[in-house]
């Protein structure tokens, strides 16, 4: 049994020491291109759905949860202002994306939307951003039908001049 314990401690151990590992950045530029898996960095929260990496991009799908509230969680964020492009379409039907502030993205009472729900329409997406502190972004994506896909990619946030 100590065994037992001793080894979930040092597994749980490890993972603090990844996510430690992590820095703050103030710019992001991701095509998902390299990721096999969802970046030891960023978060992915996708509730009884499925969001994963897969053909060079994020894919956010419903399965059959429709309305089911997911996020892709950034790293953490300096404090400032900034520019946040992504290009973002789906396979049909209503599909929306909405940005939040996040300050600890374990608890999502610190969810906060800084920018409301758009469709999403198959072009790129352009939103300003602007971080009191030192923040997670969190991307959510809101499928309303079963067997949705929201597709995510060349993320890029600049810092503003």
């Amino acid at each position: 049994m100590r065994k037992f314990v001793f080894a979930g401690l040092v597994a749980f151990g490890g993972i603090l020491t990844v996510n430690a590992q992590c820095k703050t950045v103030s710019s992001i530029k991701e095509n998902f291109d390299a990721w096999k898996e969802i970046n030891k960095c960023w978060t992915a929260q996708s509730g009884k759905a499925m969001l994963y990496s897969s053909e060079k991009r994020i894919i956010f799908y419903s399965m059959n949860s429709p309305r089911e509230n997911m996020y892709l969680v950034t790293p953490k964020i300096k404090a400032g202002k900034y520019t946040l492009t992504l290009d973002a379409s789906d396979n049909g039907g209503e599909t929306t994306i909405e940005l939040f502030s996040i300050n600890n993205a374990s608890d999502a009472k610190s969810y906060v939307s800084i920018a409301k729900p758009s469709k999403i329409t198959g072009t790129k997406k352009t939103f300003d951003v602007s971080l009191k502190k030192d923040s997670n972004l969190g991307v959510k994506v809101v499928l309303n039908g079963v067997h949705q896909a929201v597709y995510v990619d060349n993320f890029s946030l600049t810092p503003k001049k």
